[in-house]
């Protein structure tokens, strides 16, 4: 059954929207808005409008203008002159108490509203069951009473839809959950903004649009939907092929083999093509060389535990790659380059990746001989285009790396990278014999997801950067902070931590480690890992569950996590 008219929140059974490069003529109006859009949005927001509630620089030495009331600046928590001063209380609880309270108890609601959303993701399979039964029974009703597509007279009728079924599937899927949940802050925003201050509900909309519209950042939403895209292009996914067959092929070209070679040279290239664009190519070639195989479970969920926890610290060997590095390195914060970020982390994180992929290796050794023949299920079937071995002209793969370079180049400016998508949407309709669709559904799906949690996040800094500050042992901080980041997204933790005074070096140093190792034990843990359940989510039933994503994670966190703070 389709869901025509739900471009992002598909029913259950329907088919991944593709652009054709025939019909690609079709996106291109579609993406102009989009960046129009953008564009005039920014002109808007630059020429005026309300003045920010508070302001850039003045005694609280703020890095940008905030232009809603909420939430509360980290510095009025610490001023005396505030009416949010918390004391000299040294007590954490006490401190706690005191910022839940404030703006009419909004700090704590939002926390709630978010730990729901946490717990919806836990939930996502059984939706998604719920949808499965309401789908068969819509199915078995319409065939009852005559009303599926062939039984109706026109030549493109189409089955009569299942609402419930519909409702309960976008329930279920993880990549719409924290979108979801931003509808129920939206009322908390109307509530104690607005209503509960006496203000009227009018102000409390005039602060919901200052948030969403001016101070909340969808830059990097924005950028991992058009990175994942152009990484998916076939000249890149072939050029990404052959770099790992090559790599492969020294080790014996077995499953194994490349197993090993994508688990090691994926995350470390996400340095350079940044982590989203390597998590897109990883998870791409594993779905090909080893998902297919049909692993059987246990490894199946070892290896995507290995990928999110390589991706998440490969990105370490620049400064610019990996978000909660990317949170804390501009010289305006804690100033760190390419050069600290090699020498201090990058090494570290690459004999970590080792390590960890070396015992996985080792403990599933076995499993490799029970995958199934490559060519087992091709046999007596045609291939499919998609599936082609044509190799792709040089000048086109150049082509598209340079588009791919582009992008991270212009990571920081939505206008030009999206310009430039658009450009290459053109060249891929003049090159459409050597591409496949290009295919937008999860991307955009991986984007709304990161959009709800950004909006989400903006509004924990009142506890999370708490903990984090009233921490004195490196040891801690790094178990604390990947625990925080099991729970929130690791560059929202990076970016809370540098927003906080005193922090000595070993403490900025334990924290981005804790960040980037926790980054692969939750899907929300790291801006990339949507990418890669999105992708790789069909080959286990019932979706990824969190909690045995959790339990795959564990040992290479711990790996990584020693390797980073005892070498």
């Amino acid at each position: 059954m389709t869901t025509q008219g739900h471009p992002i929140l598909i029913a259950p059974q329907a088919p991944e929207p593709k652009v054709p490069p025939a019909t690609m003529k079709h996106l291109h109006p579609l993406l102009l808005i989009t960046l129009l859009l953008l564009t005039g949005t920014g002109f808007t927001l630059a020429a005026g409008g309300n003045d920010p509630a508070y302001p850039k620089g003045g005694k609280w030495e703020l890095k940008k203008d905030q232009h809603a009331e909420f939430p509360l600046p980290l510095p009025a928590y610490t001023d005396p002159e505030h009416a949010a001063y918390e004391g000299d209380t040294d007590s954490l609880w006490e401190k706690l108490k005191s910022r839940a309270a404030e703006q009419h108890y909004f700090n704590l609601i939002a926390t709630i509203i978010f730990i729901c959303a946490i717990i919806h993701t836990f939930l996502s399979g059984v939706f998604r069951d719920m949808a499965h039964n309401h789908e068969e029974r819509h199915k078995e009703r319409i065939k009852a009473e005559g009303r599926r597509a062939e039984d109706k007279p026109q030549d493109d009728a189409k089955d009569d839809v299942s609402f419930r079924a519909w409702f309960f599937h976008t329930l279920g899927e993880v990549e719409a959950v924290f979108g979801i949940w931003v509808i129920a802050l939206l009322g908390a925003i109307l509530w104690c903004h607005g209503i509960a201050p006496g203000e009227g509900i009018g102000h409390g909309v005039t602060q919901m649009k200052a948030y969403l519209g001016k101070d909340v950042n969808y830059t990097e939403p924005l950028f991992v939907i058009i990175i994942m895209a152009i990484a998916a292009t076939r000249p890149i996914i072939r050029l990404s092929e052959d770099a790992v067959n090559k790599i492969a092929k020294l080790m014996g070209g077995t499953p194994a083999a490349w197993w090993f070679a994508t688990l090691t040279l994926t995350p470390l290239l996400g340095s350079f093509i940044t982590e989203p664009a390597a998590m897109t190519i990883a998870a791409l070639l594993l779905a090909k060389k080893f998902y297919e195989l049909k692993p059987n479970p246990k490894f199946a969920y070892a290896t995507i535990g290995l990928l999110f926890v390589n991706i998440s610290v490969g990105g370490t060997l620049t400064h610019f790659a990996a978000p909660p590095v990317l949170m804390v390195a501009p010289p305006d914060r804690w100033d760190w380059d390419m050069m600290f970020m090699l020498t201090n982390f990058g090494w570290k994180a690459t004999v970590g990746i080792l390590i960890a992929n070396i015992i996985y290796f080792l403990a599933f050794k076995k499993h490799f001989d029970t995958l199934e023949d490559p060519g087992a299920n091709s046999m007596g079937h045609q291939p499919k285009w998609e599936d082609r071995e044509d190799p792709v002209p040089p000048v086109v793969t150049v082509i598209h790396v340079l588009f791919l370079a582009w992008t991270v180049f212009t990571a920081h400016y939505p206008p030009l990278f999206l310009g430039g998508f658009l450009l290459l949407l053109g060249f891929t309709e003049a090159t459409g014999h050597h591409q496949n669709d290009v295919k937008m559904r999860t991307p955009l799906l991986v984007g709304f997801f990161l959009a709800g949690l950004v909006i989400h996040g903006g509004c924990q800094g009142w506890w999370i950067s708490l903990l984090l500050t009233s921490i004195d042992n490196d040891w801690i901080h790094m178990i604390g902070a990947t625990v925080l980041t099991a729970f929130n997204d690791n560059a929202a933790v990076t970016f809370l931590a540098s927003q906080a005074p005193g922090l000595g070096d070993g403490a900025k140093f334990a924290i981005v480690a804790g960040a980037v190792t926790g980054g692969g034990l939750t899907v929300i843990a790291n801006a990339p890992n949507p990418a890669g359940q999105a992708i790789l989510g069909k080959y286990f039933e019932g979706g990824v569950s969190p909690a045995k994503l959790a339990i795959a994670a564990l040992i290479p966190t711990i790996v990584v996590g020693a390797a980073l703070m005892l070498l």
